[in-house]
């Protein structure tokens, strides 16, 4: 098992989720985030007054996937659809998960992730 996170730019949330859609990725959990990279955040003008801001507002992703070939798929519509070639595109995080366990039912592993669907 894999967990994915990705911190990409705020304008960008929607593109992320629909690629994710795309690629049958479900289990996605958002946060709105602030942070800074290499760049160390921006300077802007505001009411003619130069303002330096060090922490820029992004989204943060989490998915947990069942296995590499689901983690290259999430990854690659994460990629392709927060790409802009600028400074404060983001950064995408993957690594290996010990434990899962689905708290309504007790199912873990692969199970906890891809278990049956929702009873009515």
């Amino acid at each position: 098992m894999r967990k994915i996170e990705a911190i990409v730019r705020e304008e960008k949330l929607q593109d992320v989720l629909d690629a994710l859609t795309a690629a049958e990725i479900t289990g996605i959990t958002v946060y709105q985030v602030m942070g800074c990279g290499t760049q160390r955040g921006c300077a802007g003008v505001v009411r003619g007054q130069k303002v330096y801001t060090q922490l820029l507002p992004k989204v943060k992703f989490e998915i947990v996937v069942s296995d590499e070939k689901w983690e290259k798929i999430a990854i690659d519509a994460i990629r392709s659809s927060a790409a802009t070639g600028h400074y404060g595109d983001g950064k995408i995080f993957a690594y290996d998960l010990d434990t899962v366990i689905r708290i309504r039912t007790g199912e873990t592993g692969y199970d906890a992730i891809n278990g049956s669907k929702m009873e009515e």
